[in-house]
């Protein structure tokens, strides 16, 4: 049996984003989150729930998320497979984007909701050896959590080494299914008792694809693998630690040469070229 890759794209959107598998997403939430029994997610209301058409222009997954529960809260889900840099400052810009967002103009600010960031990284960005860490705002003085509306959530896969006889708990179980179910040959007995997870691999069991589907998620993948490639030829040659000191014109023709393989966020985070100046070279 072969099972999709639960980190592509376009895999993670049908298992997270599907309006009628919201079983699942609230499985995930309260297992990342560990709320306590009355604020526990009951419901989930997706923004941009997953579909077909869409998938071709999605340049990154991002699940925005009303759910139930007593507060009413906001939750961002967002996978990232490629280390660009500061994925940090991004969690930020799309977290306070979010809390904005709430609030229609002249309206009270009393309204306002709290919003979680959930991160699920395939690379590393803090030292510490904790595959999951949690990110509040706190008063120095105090250690007390004075500003509540905003809170992070970091997952780095490559962290989590556990094997399927050591899974403890749900979350346990949820982050070895994103790093490995693309690995897996049936369905593992520790997950045959959580209807969860039964409709998860169900729906990563790439034959109940259609044609469409399947193609998508090739192209995908191929389209990962031919960045990583760009990337690992640009730090052999040496352009990408000697981009700084290069004149403005060989940036711009390292760029040309890029455009072809790689986002334009990726190759204006490379170039130190602004993200319009590599769209107006796309438009020449």
């Amino acid at each position: 049996m072969k099972f999709a890759d639960p980190k592509n794209d376009l895999a993670f959107k049908k298992i997270f984003g599907d309006k009628n598998h919201k079983n699942i997403l609230i499985s995930f939430l309260n297992s990342v989150l560990d709320f306590k029994e009355n604020r526990v997610i009951v419901d989930v209301e997706l923004t941009n729930p997953y579909q077909v058409p869409k998938i071709p222009e999605l340049k990154e997954t991002i699940l925005d998320i009303k759910a139930t529960n007593k507060s009413g809260e906001n939750f961002i889900v967002e996978m990232q497979k490629k280390d660009i840099g500061d994925f940090t400052k991004r969690s930020l810009y799309y977290t306070s984007k979010a809390y904005v967002a709430q609030l229609p103009k002249g309206q009270d600010y009393t309204r306002l909701k709290k919003v979680y960031f959930i991160g699920i990284l395939n690379f590393t960005i803090f030292e510490s050896k904790d595959y999951i860490s949690r990110h509040l705002i706190i008063n120095q003085e105090t250690n007390t959590q004075d500003l509540e509306d905003f809170e992070f959530s970091f997952i780095e896969l490559p962290k989590f080494n556990k094997q399927l006889n050591e899974l403890e708990t749900i979350l346990d179980k949820w982050i070895y299914f994103l790093k490995n179910a693309a690995d897996l040959e049936i369905v593992p007995n520790e997950y045959e008792k959580n209807k969860e997870f039964q409709d998860a691999f169900e729906i990563v069991k790439q034959t109940s694809w259609d044609i469409k589907e399947l193609e998508i998620y090739e192209y995908i993948a191929l389209k990962e693998f031919d960045e990583l490639n760009a990337l690992k030829t640009a730090e052999k040659k040496g352009i990408v630690k000697g981009i700084e000191q290069g004149a403005m014109q060989e940036k711009f023709e390292i760029a040309k040469n890029l455009l072809d393989i790689l986002d334009v966020e990726i190759i204006a985070q490379k170039t130190g070229l602004s993200i319009e100046q590599i769209k107006n070279m796309k438009q020449d």
